[in-house]
């Protein structure tokens, strides 16, 4: 994989975010909350300055990325897709809808198009288990979703 050049400034702005938690080693979660926000996704090259700036080891900000499924080491898309995976969604035909978008985007589940407008991902529970099989683009939830559904929603984008 390609290495990723971080601006100056940005390793700056990462370093201030550390500074701004007393880079303590205890508010990893938060720092990398706020670097996400700041760069839209964690490769290497970040957690490397921040493990660096927190004192901890690389390995340990590499284990809590991959641990929790809010952190991602790929660029998401402007419009990331989330297919719930949850059991209502599940029993309902999630797998087919996922499929579905998986054939139009021509992406896998973790991938995102070349054109950087859509990325692809499954998660466990939205909490809208009513709404079942449930989708969601970006802040928007889409509910009672079916494979059918899938290219009206995409032309939506």
């Amino acid at each position: 994989m390609a290495k990723v050049k971080i601006p100056e400034n940005k390793v700056q702005e990462l370093k201030d975010l550390c500074a701004k938690f007393n880079n303590e080693p205890g508010e990893l979660i938060n720092v990398l909350h706020g670097a996400q926000g700041m760069f839209g996704y964690l490769p290497a090259e970040i957690q490397e300055i921040v493990a660096e700036e927190m004192n901890v080891s690389v390995a340990h900000v590499y284990g809590v990325v991959t641990f929790y499924s809010f952190f991602s080491m790929l660029p998401k898309g402007k419009h990331p897709i989330s297919i719930c995976m949850g059991t209502a969604c599940y029993v309902r035909g999630a797998e087919k809808v996922l499929d579905e978008f998986k054939r139009h985007l021509d992406v896998k589940v973790g991938e995102t198009t070349p054109d950087g407008k859509f990325s692809l991902s499954c998660l466990r529970c939205v909490g809208a288990c009513g709404l079942a099989p449930v989708v969601t683009i970006g802040e928007r939830v889409y509910g009672r979703v079916s494979p059918e559904d899938v290219k009206g929603i995409l032309g939506e984008y």
